[in-house]
């Protein structure tokens, strides 16, 4: 029986992550595994993952050296046949989610599942500031810069056999390297599901800093390179600018659903 395997690092996240185990708990898949993998937090976050953590199956806490060596752990605990990650602020949108991936990989030629996201305000989760609305992880789009939205993408244990595991020099851009090696150098072929299926704070891990923006920004273009994807610098940035200016538009005409505020009742 095909088993599906989530996975939320987190660290000092007391302030969020009630949202997250809320819509994890929420879900009407009735059977998966569940892992906590936490960086030694010194908040309340292990007490909130002991009390609302209604589906965790594990959970650790030790220091570690950051998100991604975080993601390592949790992919050398999991079990399931199908593995996803949802982060420790950001949370499920409706409870069909994991349901909805199960069923895609009902095919067996599906390798991967994505879709989109919202980002929304940190203290006001019903403000939508942008919209990821994603596309098809074609080498065309890849190309032209675009990258599934990392809380959406689900992807078999074949998956990561073939292409490994996240690379930890890249402080930052981790994740963009790990589905670019994915969809770019594997050609891992994707369902693409039209559907937002994640809020997601915005700030993230780079706290929405200017050189913190940078510096990602320069992981990614190293990680491009280093894996002969020849996207000249000016159109990287432009790119990301109509990119991010798109976004920005969309979110004030999407209608996204929100499962917290759903189970608070009205605002």
């Amino acid at each position: 029986m095909t088993r599906l395997s989530l996975i939320t690092a987190c660290w000092n996240s007391a302030r969020t992550i009630t949202d997250t185990l809320r819509s994890v708990n929420a879900q009407t898949l009735a059977d998966f595994e569940y892992l906590v993998v936490d960086g030694g937090s010194r908040d309340d976050t292990m007490a909130i993952v002991a009390r609302e953590g209604g589906r965790v199956t594990s959970a650790i806490s030790e220091p570690d050296k950051g998100i991604y060596d975080a993601y390592n752990k949790g992919l050398a605990r999991a079990t399931g046949d199908i593995i996803g990650f949802i982060n420790s602020d950001d949370y499920y949108c409706t409870p069909d989610v994991l349901e909805q991936v199960m069923r895609a990989f009902e095919d067996p030629s599906v390798e991967a599942v994505h879709a989109d996201l919202v980002y929304v305000d940190p203290e006001d989760t019903g403000k939508i500031e942008r919209h990821w609305k994603s596309r098809p992880a074609t080498v065309e789009n890849l190309r032209r810069g675009f990258i599934p939205a990392h809380p959406t993408v689900f992807l078999r244990r074949s998956v990561y056999d073939k292409v490994g595991t996240f690379d930890t020099a890249y402080r930052l851009a981790a994740d963009y390297d790990f589905l670019l090696r994915t969809f770019y150098v594997a050609r891992v072929k994707s369902l693409y599901l039209p559907q937002i299926w994640v809020r997601m704070r915005s700030g993230g891990a780079t706290g929405g800093s200017a050189a913190s923006i940078m510096r990602q920004n320069d992981e990614i273009r190293a990680s491009q390179q280093a894996h002969g994807l020849n996207y000249p610098k000016a159109l990287f940035l432009a790119h990301k600018v109509i990119d991010r200016s798109a976004q920005r538009a969309r979110a004030a005409f999407v209608k996204a659903p929100d499962l917290i505020a759903d189970q608070a009742g009205p605002r």
